[in-house]
């Protein structure tokens, strides 16, 4: 059972005993333990079954406990003590730990990114340690329809935003991989959108791949997308697919449950980057490094 409560010891004068029992109730059921006697919370807990029952009975009136007279489980209202915490997480706070632990597994810089008007928004970014490196930080802007995490976001919007975005977008060429045709970036949104991620192979820079995955909040609405850049005198387009696709598939997805627990929608206002929705934000321009 996990972290039995313990009442010994010196406390402080503040100290509030009876609150300390009543969240040691709460704690005493877990994943192995959804259900518990009396008995069992009070055993775990360390108190008198007089007292283990008045604090049962209690969250049962509170509405976070129910009872069917002799087992006792918590109810989903318990979810709400954490929310407010949780809440208050940005995207970048929730997405930041993911992004480490991706970087470290993977050994490639990663970043989440956002839509803001035509361009992509850093909002976090974690670099490998390499020697070589691009400064890139929150901020930073790119034209969405030349990067991977900006392919993946555009292609979730509907036909009609695409095509007017399409119209207005400069599409001259960054590298002479660039796709300048409108018709030809529509199906490649289109094949983004049906497969579930974008490679963009040097069309931003060249000897720089990318791969990106969306992220959807609670509501499955696309929001903003991570990716993976690479050198592409290491990493082919098919290893790219093959060793880091699934771990970014991975990593959206634990980005995704998070938010989903959080019950934040991530409020695109909050998400940007202070400065990033009036262009304030730091800029990097194509082709000043190697790793984006």
């Amino acid at each position: 059972m996990a972290d039995r409560a313990r009442f010994g010891g010196a406390r402080e004068p503040h100290f509030v005993r009876s609150f300390e029992r009543g969240l040691a109730v709460i704690r005493a059921f877990d994943a192995e333990h959804p259900a518990l006697t009396l008995s069992e919370v009070a055993r775990t807990c360390e108190l008198t079954r007089a007292a283990a029952r008045r604090f049962l009975l209690t969250l049962v009136d509170l509405g976070y406990v129910h009872t069917d007279g002799r087992l006792f489980r918590l109810t989903p209202r318990v979810l709400e003590l954490g929310y407010a915490y949780l809440s208050g997480f940005t995207l970048s706070d929730l997405a930041g730990p993911h992004l480490e632990r991706l970087v470290a597994q993977v050994g490639e810089s990663s970043s989440l990114c956002v839509l803001d008007g035509d361009d992509i928004v850093y909002l976090a970014r974690v670099s490998a340690c390499r020697i070589m490196t691009a400064t890139i930080t929150v901020g930073t802007r790119f034209p969405a329809h030349v990067t991977s995490v900006g392919r993946v976001i555009l292609a979730h919007l509907p036909d009609e935003e695409i095509d007017a975005r399409l119209a207005r977008a400069d599409l001259g060429p960054l590298t002479r991989r660039t796709l300048v045709s409108a018709d030809r970036l529509r199906a490649e949104l289109r094949r983004v959108r049906r497969q579930g991620y974008a490679v963009v192979d040097q069309e931003l820079e060249e000897g720089l791949r990318s791969v990106a995955v969306p992220v959807r909040d609670r509501d499955g609405e696309v929001v903003a997308g991570v990716n993976i850049p690479v050198h592409a005198g290491r990493n082919s387009v098919e290893s790219v697919r093959r060793d880091l696709l699934p771990q970014l598939l991975a990593t959206v997805a634990r980005i995704e449950a998070d938010l989903c627990v959080a019950g934040t929608a991530t409020g695109r206002a909050r998400s940007v980057a202070p400065g990033a929705a009036t262009g304030r934000g730091p800029a990097v321009t194509p082709g000043t490094g190697t790793h984006r």
